[in-house]
């Protein structure tokens, strides 16, 4: 056996300035003092400037086919849940589970995971979570019960397909760069659906005993319109109509520059303004004029003008508001029962927002993160697991499950489903914005089953079909250019993007071949199987601390090392790759599901690891036992 003296000796100075730029990148992709995306194009430009790569070589993963076909899914599923099918599809599914907890875990388990198997698992259970918590308000079980077999569910349906998650993408466009016959779409389903059968039966009869059967601090969840938002956050209460008299020295002024929030703690939520009146009819020098009473909505954005007559619909204390009224000569009319409807409407409206962990506003005030100026929207309240009263809004440090209520142009908010580091969406916001693109859910899904059918078939290459399926979802109005980009994980792409030249790197100066040779020495004696497992446990390892698609970059190249070195075929060793960058299961932070249903469900850090990790290793086992049968070494 090759000891590590050995391989040390063996190590040439390229060797070691790769492992330090590997070393260095895995240190600031664990502590996060600088973005992913940062990371990564830092190791692209160290990578050139060591001249361990050539600059074609250094930004060839811009160029990289798994790049742009994981770029063109991301349009793909934006489309999908832009048009409201993605929630359609789940509470089709949903509407058969019954009120029995172990039918719930089934159907909840295998919906999410079909989804999940076709678009983002993010999406999905943000989609679904509002339904899963009624559902289990109805059923009189505590969600605490359902989320977490929602949150895994969706990360082993990841596993059932090639499109399912990135990693499953990286490894078959390896296999094609090295001149093998790549995954097709449906030879992960095998492997994955025995894995979703085995984590189902596990939450059955393992994970539903262990599972926390704890209340929730508080049961935002349960809501899913704006209405019922307005109403469990009392906005009514703090509701007033501010009329802006002609004489008035706000006239003219922005929003920004009346200083209602800074000064006064007056939030604006709503400009109201007369529509103009028209001329319809002239009579020589006379004309008649039509007088409407009907106001139009203008967003109270900062840069937002006042004008005469404008009526604000803002939110503060009665005081506050008194104050000023009187400061800026405006009049105070009365509230009215309908006023909660001015927060809502097709182009304005409200939403919760959770923080994840690694959110850059955990620690920041709201004027601390300049949060109306960065984000456009306003925060209506501040929501705390534990924390019945009202939270300063100014002054309150915001902490990792925080939810945040946000008021303003739903395009605004949508925004805010791209910046998945910062923000997670809650509930499907299509089915309560009356958006027009809801009418062409059938045309998502017509493009989405076409897509398939070629991927299949392999009519055409999975690059070709899935930029063409991105192409028609913008042609057919599912989703703007706009909004197509905006659904784009541009963090994700420059992060794949810039760790595949990372991966080359190794593979150049031999770094590759020496792990490899390592890991064959370490484990080889005790047959491929044990390599087989020990990537899968390595693999799992790093994803529960990096990003899966980071860590499937790194080890997939070693992986086929090691299998040439043993002299078998490499596929089963790629797939448990893949496979094992989906077992995200034992902490909070490893996937963004399971932040999103941590608050939910009221779940402490160790609940993950407790279930987590035995479902770790009873997915390591399948993977060992199986694997050899279907993909033969």
């Amino acid at each position: 056996m090759v000891g590590l003296s050995q391989l040390t000796r063996a190590m040439t100075l390229e060797m070691w300035t790769a492992l330090a730029i590997l070393a260095l990148a895995i240190l600031l992709f664990v502590t996060e003092w600088l973005r992913v995306d940062v990371v990564a194009l830092a190791v692209v430009v160290a990578l050139m400037l060591t001249g361990l790569l050539s600059t074609q070589e250094a930004v060839a993963g811009f160029a990289n086919p798994a790049v742009l076909t994981i770029a063109a899914l991301f349009v793909v599923g934006g489309g999908v849940m832009q048009t409201g099918l993605a929630g359609l599809i789940g509470r089709r599914i949903l509407s058969v589970a019954g009120t029995s907890e172990t039918r719930l875990i089934v159907v909840i388990m295998g919906a999410v995971a079909a989804l999940s198997g076709l678009m983002s698992d993010t999406g999905t259970v943000a989609v679904l979570l509002p339904a899963i918590v009624s559902l289990a308000w109805s059923a009189k079980i505590n969600p605490s019960k359902l989320l977490m077999p929602l949150s895994f569910g969706a990360l082993l349906g990841g596993a059932t397909t090639l499109i399912g998650t990135p990693p499953n993408i990286i490894v078959s466009d390896l296999l094609r760069e090295a001149g093998l016959t790549p995954f097709r779409f449906f030879d992960y389903t095998p492997v994955g659906l025995l894995l979703l059968l085995a984590g189902v039966l596990f939450m059955l009869f393992v994970g539903r005993r262990m599972l926390p059967d704890r209340k929730p601090t508080h049961d935002l969840q349960r809501v899913e319109t704006p209405e019922e938002l307005v109403e469990l956050y009392r906005l009514p209460d703090n509701l007033f109509h501010l009329r802006v008299r002609p004489e008035s020295e706000l006239v003219g002024r922005t929003i920004g520059g009346s200083r209602l929030g800074q000064d006064f703690d007056v939030t604006v939520l709503k400009i109201l303004r007369p529509v103009q009146p028209r001329s319809v009819v002239r009579f020589g020098e006379q004309q008649l004029v039509l007088q409407s009473n009907a106001r139009q909505v203008v967003a109270p954005h900062a840069d937002a003008a006042v004008a005469a007559d404008d009526i604000l619909v803002v939110r503060g204390s009665a005081t506050d508001v008194s104050h000023a009224a009187a400061f800026w000569n405006l009049g105070v009319q009365p509230t009215q029962a309908q006023d909660e409807r001015a927060l809502v409407s097709e182009e304005i409206g409200i939403a919760e927002v959770l923080l994840p962990p690694r959110s850059a506003l955990v620690g920041k005030t709201l004027v601390e993160a300049q949060f109306g100026t960065v984000y456009k929207l306003t925060v209506l309240g501040i929501n705390r697991a534990g924390v019945d009263e009202n939270l300063d809004l100014k002054e309150t440090p915001l902490r990792f499950g925080d939810i945040l209520l946000v008021q303003g142009p739903w395009s605004h908010i949508l925004a805010l489903r791209n910046k998945r580091r910062d923000f997670v969406v809650m509930g499907e916001l299509e089915a309560v914005m009356g958006a027009p693109a809801r009418r062409r859910a059938p045309v998502a899904l017509l493009v989405l089953g076409g897509m398939l059918a070629v991927m299949v078939t392999n009519a055409l290459p999975l690059t070709t079909a899935s930029l063409l399926a991105a192409l028609a979802m913008v042609l057919t109005g599912c989703l703007t250019i706009d909004e197509a980009y905006e659904a784009v994980d541009w963090k994700s792409i420059v992060l794949i993007a810039g760790m595949l030249p990372m991966s080359t790197a190794l593979e150049k100066v031999g770094l590759v071949n020496v792990v490899a040779q390592g890991i064959t020495d370490l484990l080889g004696a005790w047959g491929p199987l044990a390599v087989l497992a020990g990537l899968f446990l390595l693999v799992s390892l790093f994803t529960q601390v990096l990003s899966n698609t980071a860590t499937t970059v790194l080890v997939a190249p070693i992986a086929l090392a090691a299998a040439q070195k043993l002299g078998v075929q490499p596929y089963a060793f790629l797939m448990a790759v893949a496979i094992a960058a989906s077992m995200a299961f034992a902490s909070p932070v490893a996937s963004p599901v399971n932040t999103l249903v941590m608050s939910a469900g009221n779940y402490r850090f160790s609940d993950y690891a407790k279930i987590g990790v035995p479902l770790i290793l009873v997915m390591l086992l399948i993977s060992v036992l199986f694997l050899p049968l279907l993909w033969p070494l």
